[in-house]
């Protein structure tokens, strides 16, 4: 199979960039560097930002203020605006943004009209890049004989063949059944990586931008809330916005605080206020009315009534998942747990004992995520 040539990867470095429309914030004084060769996932729900700064790392939207700067040259300031063909970079967009008059190769080859390379160095690349995403046999057809996958298979060939260090990539799997969303988001990953470019790339799908990314971005009301690796920001997120966001079972409020470390804190919960549930502490403990626990589903187990540890509880529904099963859980007081997985099947009505695992639970003061 040939091996794609790798383009020299670049640093992005963004500084305090906002972003306003007709007066309405989009982005709000965000900072971030993303070093050579990363592959960086912005996350967020609609409307948090992660589109507007995409774009205005791509040149089509101006910064309001603030900075950005690509392979340590400014690409957009207060005196500075580049515009997108001279920036460097590649878009692999949502809805793929193919020319609907050119052949599949001669949409890939396309970015390479005007590169100064030999005629044959530029078909050696098409070819290459045709073999590489799986689309040769498809090489004379036009985009609107082609899937969705396999249009944007071309379309992430023809960013691959500008040979560009940085490559954005705009939810570009979001209009993909969900096979071909799982296998495209591999191809995605193997072919930017083996590419050695840097990657962008937004979604609203967190099990997505765990896959993929080598850090998160996760974006809120057009801040920047918090930028980690993935295991950090589902393992130690900053504020019950990240939690929920990068998804839980369930979320209950504190009825007591009990004994407390620097990491982990106990608690009792009004359904359940003799058991004491342990779990990872970022709160002031200040007060204690603010305060939830938010629960991971991987960080529930199921057991037998007759277990003798864990908070009793009734299985509402239950759905096999092929690796084993899903239940809802009422756990008393109107409290339910979802998603909660289990390779035994425990029947609807049946009663059961749920434990929780410490390094999934979160005690956090719920007032974190209005200040945001």
């Amino acid at each position: 199979m040939p091996t794609l040539e790798r383009p020299k990867p670049v640093g992005v470095a963004i500084a305090s960039l906002s972003k306003t429309f007709s007066g309405k914030p989009a982005l709000n004084d965000v900072s971030l560097t993303i070093d050579p060769g990363d592959f960086v996932v912005l996350l967020g729900p609609s409307g948090s930002g992660k589109t507007t700064m995409l774009r205005c790392v791509a040149g089509i939207e101006r910064p309001s203020s603030g900075t950005i700067d690509i392979d340590g040259t400014r690409v957009a300031g207060p005196k500075t605006f580049v515009h997108p063909e001279k920036r460097g970079v590649a878009m692999v967009f949502q809805d793929y943004a193919l020319w609907p008059h050119l052949s599949v190769r001669k949409n890939i080859a396309f970015p390479l009209a005007s590169s100064g390379l030999a005629k044959d160095v530029r078909r050696g690349r098409v070819e290459g890049l045709l073999e590489r995403v799986g689309i040769a046999h498809l090489a004379d057809r036009y985009p609107n004989e082609l899937s969705g996958g396999e249009q944007q298979r071309v379309a992430l060939a023809r960013a691959l063949a500008a040979d560009v260090g940085l490559i954005l990539f705009d939810e570009p799997l979001s209009n993909l059944d969900t096979d071909r969303r799982e296998q495209l988001r591999l191809e995605i990953a193997t072919l930017t990586r083996e590419a050695g470019a840097t990657a962008i790339y937004i979604t609203h799908d967190q099990s997505e931008a765990f896959a993929l990314a080598d850090y998160v971005g996760v974006l809120n009301k057009g801040s920047l809330v918090q930028f980690d690796t993935p295991e950090n920001v589902y393992r130690r997120p900053v504020n019950s916005f990240v939690t929920r966001f990068t998804g839980i079972a369930g979320e209950f409020a504190v009825a007591s605080v009990h004994d407390r470390s620097e990491e982990y804190v106990d608690v009792s919960l009004p359904f359940a206020p003799s058991h004491h549930v342990r779990a990872r502490a970022r709160d002031s403990g200040e007060r204690v009315e603010s305060l939830k626990l938010f629960v991971r589903a991987s960080g529930v187990v199921l057991n037998a009534e007759a277990h003798d540890q864990g908070v009793g509880g009734e299985v509402l529904d239950v759905a096999f998942t092929g690796r084993g099963y899903e239940h809802v859980v009422s756990v008393g007081q109107g409290a339910t747990l979802t998603k909660i997985f289990s390779a035994r099947r425990f029947e609807r009505a049946t009663n059961v004992k749920v434990s929780f695992e410490p390094s999934e639970c979160f005690v956090m003061d719920a007032r974190e995520e209005e200040e945001q």
